[in-house]
């Protein structure tokens, strides 16, 4: 295939090809007319800034569901050894949920375990916050810093007598 027509050139037939969309107009709109340029080869057509900021976003969007993943599972860590008396199947259950999220996130994208130290940490301050809202205690009667390393979040047993 031949490389686009762009703005006021002739496309197939000789119509003109319709102006193309901005990126902050339709993002929907852009993206499909990127990836058609793409895989047209029209290389010189292409809008590369805003390509590699989507790219950018991406790659946030991914540490982003780790970070997430952490926060959950750290939170009813907390919960788990702050609040003994209302332990429950449902804050087991969520931290093995949570830790399954994020051991897909590690396998779907390996090089985030360069980046786990600082997962860890920003999950937990938002993990820790979280905690102390729902179990209605000032944020200083938690630990400031995450008082787990990386093998007991994802391996610590949590269950309840009888399970």
């Amino acid at each position: 295939m031949g490389e686009p027509a762009l703005k006021g050139e002739p496309g197939e037939g000789g119509a003109s090809r319709p102006a193309p969309t901005r990126y902050g107009d339709d993002l929907y709109g852009w993206v499909e007319e990127q990836v058609a340029l793409l895989r047209e080869g029209a290389i010189a057509s292409l809008d590369l800034t805003n390509i590699a900021e989507e790219l950018s976003d991406v790659g946030a969007e991914q540490y982003n569901k780790l970070e997430g993943a952490l926060e959950v599972l750290l939170l009813h860590m907390l919960k788990w050894d702050h609040q003994a008396a209302k332990r429950s199947r449902s804050w087991a259950l969520s931290i093995e949920e949570h830790r399954l999220r994020a051991e897909k996130q590690l396998r779907k994208n390996p090089s985030l375990r360069s980046r786990l130290d600082e997962a860890i940490e920003d999950g937990f301050r938002l993990g820790r916050l979280r905690a102390a809202r729902e179990m209605r205690v000032s944020a200083k009667s938690l630990p400031v810093a995450c008082p787990y390393d990386w093998t007991t979040i994802m391996t610590r047993p949590f269950a309840l007598d009888g399970d």
